[in-house]
């Protein structure tokens, strides 16, 4: 990582900075508090830079302004005077070359009255310091001794001992710490100032209440608070929730993630804090993106360390979440042009093929558990395979392998046998030559719909609105042609095919989705027939944006019946175990504007 990461965007560490402190200077109770009165002077704690100072600028302050643009309809946070159980931890600059630095925190609820929770990355920095105090509800311009609420020296930091800083890895599910601060003169910092609930969670999807102390000299030059109610959502691949809402600038980092949030007393549950994968934001560092790891079992584990004042101790290694993802930003997914999925690989199980833009071709092979493998390049990019139009996988050629068969824009029709182990380097068989006809077939569907155990049959949606049934497809022939379908305009606007065992049944069914986003399943179809329809979906705004569809058994069930959407932001999905009237469990594979 060349830039520091989003909300806790950090600047990579050096090998030094990386090094684990001793016991000793991780308990060290550090300065008393008249001391740190003394150091930490107005103009010190004005100049202190967020431990994740390099990340998140506004466009005006980088050297390129080359910041992507939020998506229309992103929130702007609210500036607002904030609250006595939320501020910021100020440390000497160690980790940063000797700059005084901070990040945001918040007291959570504990017998012992004197825990702050915030971000791992921030515990890292924190434990490495000397001069380490908490300021609740701070003010820019006023000294550590003219805080309304007075300050509280940090004695002691807990933290996973398996998080790494900053990092990409599985472990940035690790990314919060617990601080635990001496009293002031006014008590215990609980008592002082009031707490949030620290609140464990399995689910991903929550409204709450995000605040920070973010730091822009042009956007925030007082460095005040901002909220900000957001709903969140899955980061694919991670237990951790993103959000999306402008003026996320460095310092936020640690900052809770609050649901059943009181706007006047402040008070509610915290389900997170800003942190995670790269420290809490995206690759582009873009202040409108942010993450924070949800609190399970690990995290639950660690707040009872801290609040019993008690060492963490060994911990088994890190197990990464197993859920199904794609790797990948959803700005590149709105480049994935063509779907298709299948067994190329004889794993009892569907991979799935992707022909994107600009000709490249891809295989993400299936783990059996609904997630994928690395994915496997079967073409560079290239200016021939911009000119496929549709596809679809089958086993065309009775070896227990699919295959890839293709219509190109100029009518030709290719079958690509055994693609998982002959990939596609190579000319194929031609079905037929470009010509007029086949430029009509517009829609591609294979599936199981005769009497024959293989996915060898072919359904086929043309132009003019005819639908068309081929059975025992093979290399060279398209079989036996039963139209099921007369031209017609209402199967004009079947704009996406898609077969699956939906039904359970031996025989496939068909699902189409049409202009105005209904999605119904043809339940049986075969060769007596277009099977009967069954109404998944009414019309609908949001199935207009689905842009790509295919199904394939993901999951080892041993049925073709998980579905992916590719939607038109890039955002990808899959309902597993969809039934012949409704879709199944919906899992985020790429979150939009990740």
């Amino acid at each position: 990582m060349t830039a520091a990461p989003v909300p806790g965007h950090p600047v990579p560490s050096t090998s030094a900075e990386s090094a684990e402190p001793t016991a000793s200077a991780a308990r060290s109770p550090g300065p008393g508090l008249g001391e740190e009165e003394r150091y930490w002077t107005a103009d010190r704690m004005d100049r202190a830079v967020p431990v994740d100072a390099a990340a998140k600028a506004p466009a005006s302050q980088t050297l390129t302004g080359a910041h992507r643009p939020p998506p229309s309809g992103t929130p702007d946070p609210e500036h607002f005077g904030g609250h006595p159980m939320v501020g910021t931890f100020f440390f000497d600059g160690r980790p940063l070359g000797g700059k005084s630095t901070y990040c945001t925190g918040s007291v959570v609820h504990t017998a012992a009255k004197d825990i702050v929770l915030t971000a791992g990355h921030c515990g890292r920095g924190l434990e490495r310091a000397t001069h380490r105090i908490f300021v609740p509800q701070y003010r820019s311009g006023r000294s550590a001794a003219d805080q309304r609420h007075g300050i509280f020296p940090v004695s002691r930091l807990y933290i996973d001992p398996r998080y790494e800083k900053n990092t990409k890895a599985p472990t940035s599910d690790l990314d919060l710490a617990f601080a635990q601060v001496g009293s002031n003169s006014r008590g215990k910092v609980e008592a002082v100032t009031g707490a949030l609930t620290f609140t464990p969670t399995t689910s991903y999807a929550h409204k709450v209440t995000v605040i920070g102390y973010p730091s822009s000299d042009s956007v925030n030059p007082k460095h005040e608070t901002v909220r900000c109610p957001v709903t969140t959502s899955r980061l694919p691949g991670f237990r951790q929730m993103r959000m999306t809402c402008k003026g996320f600038y460095g310092g936020v980092s640690g900052g809770p993630w609050i649901e059943d949030y009181d706007p006047a007393t402040g008070t509610g549950k915290v389900i997170g804090n800003t942190g995670g994968y790269n420290g809490g934001g995206n690759d582009a560092n873009d202040d409108w993106v942010t993450y924070a790891p949800i609190y399970g079992k690990d995290a639950q584990d660690l707040f009872n360390d801290a609040a019993a004042h008690r060492e963490p101790g060994d911990k088994p290694p890190y197990q990464p979440v197993t859920d199904p993802w794609l790797p990948g930003t959803a700005p590149t997914w709105q480049h994935a042009k063509l779907l298709a999925s299948g067994d190329f690989r004889q794993t009892g199980h569907s991979d799935m093929i992707v022909v994107w833009t600009d000709g490249e071709v891809s295989l993400y092979p299936g783990n059996g558990n609904g997630g994928y493998g690395t994915e496997r390049q079967l073409l560079a990019h290239n200016s021939t395979w911009t000119h496929a139009a549709t596809m679809t996988a089958g086993d065309f050629t009775g070896s227990k392998q699919f295959d890839l068969l293709v219509r190109w824009s100029d009518g030709e029709v290719t079958l690509y046998g055994d693609v998982g182990s002959k990939g596609l380097n190579r000319a194929g068989t031609q079905m037929v030559k470009p010509n007029g006809t086949w430029k009509k077939a517009v829609q591609l569907a294979s599936g199981r719909f005769d009497v024959s155990p293989n996915v060898n049959d072919l359904i086929v949606r043309w132009a003019d609105g005819k639908l068309t049934l081929h059975t025992n497809v093979s290399a060279g022939s398209f079989g036996q042609e039963r139209k099921l379908k007369p031209a017609n305009d209402r199967w004009k606007d079947a704009t996406l095919l898609t077969s699956g065992e939906f039904s359970g049944n031996q025989k496939w069914d068909l699902l189409v989705r049409w202009t105005d986003g209904e999605l119904d399943n043809y339940v049986g179809t075969s060769t007596s027939g277009l099977g009967a329809g069954q109404r998944i979906l009414k019309p609908n705004k949001r199935w207009t944006r689905g842009a790509a569809m295919t199904t394939g058994n993901f999951t080892g069930n041993g049925r073709t019946d998980d579905l992916v959407v590719r939607w038109t932001d890039g955002e990808t999905t899959m309902y597993t175990d969809t039934l012949a009237n409704r879709l199944g469990t919906e899992h985020m594979l790429v979150a939009p504007t990740s």
